[in-house]
C-alpha cells in the first residue's frame, strides 16, 4: 500500500499506557449551571513573587535551538525562556511569572501552530506537551488525558482499551490543539467534533492583578468557559492542562485507499465524493487528496467491514481505473499505519482553510485541476473532508462555539516545500508557494465560506466572523470575564469585549 495522507502524514512511535479512574458526574445530564462571574479573587489582588519551575530552557542552553523549533519551519522565534511544564502548578507559576514580569508569552502543545503562533520572539513559551498521563475508566466511558498527549499517543492509548474518540489524522500533532479548535478526522461523521467529546478540563486562568490559578471546567462549573472551550480554546482564555472526554467503544475499523494517476478522473471523482460521501452511512468518514500527479481517496469505516466499505464507496471506485487496497484492524494500528517520519516531511508549509454548503460546481473542480497542475512542489495538495449528514451536525449537552457543523466538506490547499533540518533551503520557492496559496484561494472564494481557527488564514477580512461566525460577541464577552486583561494574546486572538 502506498502510505500517503494529508500533508504526508506523521509518524510517531510513542505508546502510552493507561490506568483507570472513575469521573462522578462528569457524564450526568441535566440543565448546565448558569455562567460563573469567574474564578473568585478579588480584581486587583497582588500575589506573592512567582518562581519559573519545571523544565526550563533558556537561550544559552545547549538544547535551546530544538525547544524553540516548531514544526513548521517557515517561522523561527527566539523566546526568552520555555517552560516544559511537568505539572500543573509549574503552569500556574509561569503564568504568574509572566504577568508580574510583563513578559509577552505563548502557549504550546504539538508545536503545530501553522503561523508560528505558539512561539514568540522575547517572550516566555509555557509547554504543556510534557503533561502526559492518562486515566481511563471503561465502564463510564471516560477518559482524563495530560494536555501534552498527541493524537497517536491518544489514539494508541484508547485503542488499547477497545475506546475511542474523534482526532485528525496526523499523529504528531497535539491533542490539545486539535480538539480547543474544532477538531475533525474520519471518525467525525460517527463520533462529531473532537471538542464534542470533550466534557471537562483543568485550565490555568489568570487572576487577580498578577496571579494565576487552576480551574475545573464541566457543564455544571464554569459551563461558558466550557462552551468557549469547545471551539475557540486555543491560547484565548488560559492554558489547558488536562482534558476529560467521553469516549466510545470501537473494536475495529475498515481502511481504505484508491489513487488516480494524473488528474484526468478529477471531475468525476470529485463530483461524485461530495455527491456521495457526505450523505452516506455515518460511520464512513472519508478524504479527499488531489496532487500535482494522483488523485487519493482515503476512507475509514468504523466497525465495519472491508466489503461493506467497498460497497459504500462503489460510485467513487468505480470511476476510471484506481489502485485500490484496503485492510480491516484495530483502530490504533491503522492510525499508526498510515502515519510518515517527520523527518520526511518538507520544513516549510502554507495552507488556506475554508469550508462548503453545496456542491463545487464543473467550474470549481476545474479551478483546483489548473492550480495543482502548476503546483510549486510535488507535497503540494488540495486536501478535503467530508461533513455532510452525521454526528457532528449535533450540537453536544451545554453547546460550542464551533459553528461550521452544517458544512458539507472543509477543503484547504497546501503547499510544502524545503528540507528539514537545513537553514534557509525553501528561500527560493518560499514566495511562489505563498503567491500560488494566495492565487488558489482568491479564485475558490466564490464557491466556499468561513474557515477554521486551527488553520487560520493570515491576513483574511472578518476573520472573527469567518472562524467563529455569531458567536464571537459571546466569546469577547466570555474572554472579558476569565481574562480580562487580555493577557493571552496573539495576532488573531479573542479581544475581551471591554476592548
Amino acid at each position: 500500500m502506498q502510505d500517503l495522507s494529508r500533508r504526508d502524514l506523521l509518524r510517531t512511535t510513542a505508546a502510552v499506557g493507561a490506568g483507570a479512574v472513575a469521573f462522578p458526574g462528569l457524564l450526568s445530564g441535566g440543565t448546565p449551571a448558569l455562567a460563573s462571574d469567574g474564578p473568585e479573587w478579588p480584581a486587583g489582588a497582588k500575589h506573592p513573587p512567582a518562581t519559573l519551575t519545571g523544565r526550563i530552557v533558556r537561550p544559552q542552553d545547549p538544547g535551546y535551538a530544538n525547544a524553540s523549533l516548531g514544526w513548521d519551519e517557515l517561522f523561527v522565534r527566539y523566546p526568552l525562556v520555555i517552560v516544559f511544564a511537568q505539572e500543573t502548578q509549574d503552569v500556574v507559576n509561569a503564568l504568574a511569572w509572566a504577568r508580574q514580569h510583563d513578559v509577552a508569552l505563548r502557549v504550546r502543545s504539538g508545536r503545530h501552530s501553522l503561523e508560528g503562533w505558539s512561539n514568540v520572539d522575547n517572550g516566555i513559551v509555557i509547554d504543556v506537551s510534557e503533561l502526559k498521563s492518562t486515566q481511563i475508566d471503561p465502564a463510564a466511558r471516560v477518559a482524563r488525558v495530560g494536555a501534552g498527549l498527541n493524537q497517536l499517543e491518544a489514539v494508541t492509548a484508547l485503542a488499547a482499551r477497545g475506546l475511542a474518540v474523534t482526532t485528525g489524522t496526523e499523529g504528531s500533532v497535539g491533542l490539545s490543539g486539535a480538539t480547543l479548535g474544532g477538531g475533525f478526522g474520519f471518525l467525525t461523521r460517527y463520533l462529531g467534533m473532537a471538542c464534542d467529546n470533550l466534557i471537562g478540563a483543568e485550565i490555568v486562568v489568570p487572576v487577580g492583578a498578577d496571579g494565576a490559578q487552576a480551574i475545573q471546567v464541566d457543564l455544571r462549573t464554569y459551563p461558558d468557559l466550557l462552551w468557549a472551550l469547545r471551539g475557540a480554546g486555543n491560547g484565548n482564555f488560559g492554558i489547558v492542562t488536562s482534558l476529560t472526554y467521553r469516549v466510545t467503544p470501537l473494536n475495529s475499523v475498515a481502511y481504505l485507499q484508491a489513487t488516480w494517476d494524473g488528474l484526468d478522473n478529477l471531475t468525476g471523482v470529485f463530483d461524485t465524493w461530495q455527491r456521495t460521501a457526505p450523505f452516506t452511512d455515518p460511520r464512513l468518514g472519508t478524504q479527499l487528496e488531489i496532487h500535482r500527479s494522483q488523485i487519493l481517496l482515503f476512507g475509514v469505516l468504523a466497525d465495519g467491514s472491508e466489503a461493506e466499505a467497498r460497497a459504500l464507496l462503489e460510485p467513487i471506485l468505480s470511476i476510471g481505473n484506481p489502485e485500490v487496497t484496503a485492510q480491516t484492524g484495530g483502530w490504533g494500528d491503522i492510525y499508526a499505519g498510515f502515519q510518515i517520519p517527520t523527518a520526511a516531511e518538507p520544513a516549510n508549509w502554507k495552507f488556506f482553510s475554508q469550508f462548503t454548503n453545496d456542491p463545487f460546481p464543473t467550474k470549481a473542480i476545474s479551478v483546483i485541476r489548473a492550480f495543482m497542475a502548476d503546483a510549486p512542489t510535488d507535497d503540494s495538495n488540495f486536501f478535503t473532508q467530508a461533513f455532510g449528514t452525521g454526528a457532528q451536525t449535533r450540537e453536544p449537552v451545554g453547546g460550542s462555539a464551533f459553528p461550521h457543523r452544517r458544512a458539507l466538506f472543509y477543503s484547504e490547499p497546501g503547499a510544502g516545500w524545503g528540507t528539514r533540518g537545513v537553514p534557509n533551503s525553501g528561500d527560493a520557492i518560499t514566495p511562489i508557494a505563498q503567491a500560488w496559496i494566495a492565487e488558489f484561494s482568491q479564485a475558490l472564494r466564490p464557491y466556499v465560506h468561513g474557515a477554521y481557527v486551527n488553520v487560520p488564514n493570515i491576513g483574511m477580512a472578518e476573520w472573527e466572523t469567518a472562524y467563529w461566525g455569531a458567536n464571537f460577541d459571546r466569546l469577547r464577552r466570555i474572554k472579558a470575564r476569565y481574562d480580562p486583561h487580555n493577557v493571552f494574546q496573539y495576532e488573531q486572538s479573542v479581544p475581551p469585549a471591554s476592548c
